[in-house]
């Protein structure tokens, strides 16, 4: 078990920002559309657009090998707050779209910690942090993200199991299979050293999970990638997912969405393969 948690200590980060400067470079994009095999991407040439959510095949973070800690994260500190809890995880996230981001565009992201929170959950000490990103183009607005990160001790053996919710069914249905090499390239391409995602005796033997954890970020952008092959072109003013469960790639898994009946939303989830609810979403048509 953890330490104690000295929430005076961890309020002193709040408030803290970066700011960081990238390209919209055409490689990440043309290898993420060959990932997901995403028919609405074009050839990833000079002015294409950015689907939503591919914004963070960039300002990747660039950590020294010696900086990471032995969960493959980089080490506690910095600009995020030293937590004293050895799991972290994307909870979920809060997403403005207005002008979408083209190849060729010379970024700015400023981020800062936005919250954090010392809660009691069912198995422990839980800590929510809140991180914002601004993202412009020559000074103009492009896209703001809240991105939530929770970060919780090693469940005891005698702890609760927090009941799982059952998936509703949808208009829209697709089977993703969540292998080895799906997962390795999607942590390359947003350098991603999480060893939960790659390194199965890892995640097996020290984290305690059956199988290696298909990334948050990943299934949200699965779900959008639902809704631009049921809705060729569309645009979208907003975005908001929660991670429900964990989902592993020792089984398939689907993405779902629902239209609303006024047209303005769609509802988008994921569902395992025993059909419980792993994440919830809903986006916001322009």
């Amino acid at each position: 078990m953890s330490g104690t948690i000295d929430t005076a200590l961890l309020q002193q980060w709040q408030g803290r920002q970066e700011t960081l400067f990238d390209t919209a470079t055409a490689f990440p994009l043309r290898a993420l559309k060959a990932t997901l095999e995403a028919p609405y991407v074009q050839s990833g040439n000079m002015g294409e657009t950015l689907p939503p959510l591919w914004h963070w095949l960039y300002f990747l973070p660039l950590h020294a090998q010696s900086a990471l800690g032995a969960d493959g994260h980089a080490k506690k500190g910095g600009f995020l707050p030293p937590v004293p809890l050895p799991r972290r995880m994307w909870a979920g996230g809060r997403f403005g779209f207005s002008t979408p981001l083209r190849i060729g565009d010379p970024m700015q992201k400023t981020s800062t910690i936005a919250s954090i929170k010392v809660k009691e959950g069912r198995s422990g000490q839980l800590v929510f942090v809140t991180v914002r990103h601004d993202i412009a183009v020559a000074g103009q607005p492009r896209l703001w993200e809240e991105h939530d990160i929770v970060y919780r001790d090693a469940p005891a053996a005698d702890a609760p199991i927090v009941p799982p919710v059952k998936a509703e069914s949808g208009a829209w249905r697709r089977e993703i299979v969540p292998d080895d090499v799906l997962l390795f390239r999607y942590s390359a391409l947003t350098f991603n050293g999480h060893r939960i995602h790659y390194d199965r005796r890892y995640v097996t033997e020290v984290e305690g999970y059956p199988g290696l954890i298909v990334h948050g970020p990943l299934i949200a952008t699965l779900l959008l990638d639902l809704l631009q092959r049921e809705m060729p072109g569309v645009a979208l003013t907003g975005f908001e997912f929660r991670a429900v469960r964990p989902t592993f790639d020792t089984h398939h898994f689907h993405v779902n969405g629902q239209p609303s009946a006024d047209g303005k939303t769609i509802r988008l989830w994921a569902s395992d393969h025993e059909g419980w609810l792993t994440m919830d979403a809903t986006a916001t048509l322009a």
